[in-house]
């Protein structure tokens, strides 16, 4: 997905630069996979959550001279490199990168929280930088907040 970016960046083999995933889980003050105008409000309320928090670690990590974007995951496109039209699919990304489990209601999967079940609202950062590094960020985001 991000292959031309992250081929335009040189790795000495001594930076410890490496891809990573931030999947991050928030929990849902209800089960996520009801209907209803509630609901949508808090879809809205976690989407906006994560979008403040990824762009602010993203802003972090590109601050440092690295590589970083996050995922609208309403779109599955990523929010700071426009020119991506691949999408990204959180419930499979937590399925692969945490091994959640996931199941099909109807045309959409739906992702099993191991705690809260439903009532979680997924969504990753992706950064090309040293691991570290990212876990000082993110660290230093947890303790400023």
């Amino acid at each position: 997905k991000y292959q031309h970016d992250l081929d335009t960046m040189q790795d000495d083999g001594e930076s410890g630069m490496e891809l990573l995933a931030i999947p991050t889980n928030q929990q849902a003050r209800q089960d996520l996979v009801a209907v209803g105008e509630e609901i949508e409000f808090e879809k809205d309320r976690l989407l906006n959550v994560f979008l403040d928090f990824g762009k602010e670690i993203c802003e972090r990590i590109r601050s440092k001279g690295y590589w970083a974007d996050y995922i609208d995951p309403c779109s599955g496109l990523p929010m700071i490199t426009r020119d991506c039209n691949k999408v990204y699919s959180e419930v499979d990304g937590m399925e692969c990168l945490l091994n959640y489990r996931a199941y099909n209601a109807g045309f959409c999967k739906v992702l099993t929280h191991p705690k809260w079940g439903t009532a979680v609202y997924p969504a990753t950062i992706f950064c090309y930088a040293p691991r570290d590094s990212v876990i000082e960020i993110v660290k230093e985001y947890q303790f400023s907040s």
